[in-house]
């Protein structure tokens, strides 16, 4: 895929602001507590947007994306008003898991990396 425009970018940013912007104001949904808007991708001629989400504790995950999905129209009133556009993009919800990812390899690295205190590769802190 190309390079995104410059249409394309102010698209994206504003999006995910008036998405961001109607999960903390407009939806008193519990279960969109913790959600975050991590970026957005809108096709070239914005008729599709894939909104990338992301939550804090991952076994809410489930019900975050129900919840996303039920309020999809709400959310997609509340871009339409903001791309003040003759269109707007059909909204597409998908979870970003790089931090899931990130949290892993850090586990990784943790178990195969020694403790930082101990000074040196038998623990004897080299001396």
């Amino acid at each position: 895929m190309s390079a995104p425009r410059q249409r394309q970018r102010r698209a994206n940013e504003a999006i995910r602001e008036a998405i961001a912007g109607a999960l903390l104001t407009e939806l008193s949904d519990p279960r969109l507590q913790m959600v975050t808007i991590t970026s957005v991708e809108t096709s070239p001629d914005l008729a599709h947007a894939r909104v990338w989400w992301t939550v804090l504790d991952p076994a809410r995950a489930e019900a975050a994306a129900a919840a996303l999905e039920s309020a999809r129209g709400v959310l997609q009133g509340r871009v339409g008003r903001a791309l003040r556009s003759r269109n707007t993009p059909q909204l597409t919800f998908e979870r970003d898991e790089l931090q899931d990812r990130a949290r892993r390899l850090t586990a990784l690295i943790d178990e195969v990396a020694p403790p930082a205190d101990s000074g040196g590769p038998d623990g004897s802190g080299g001396r």
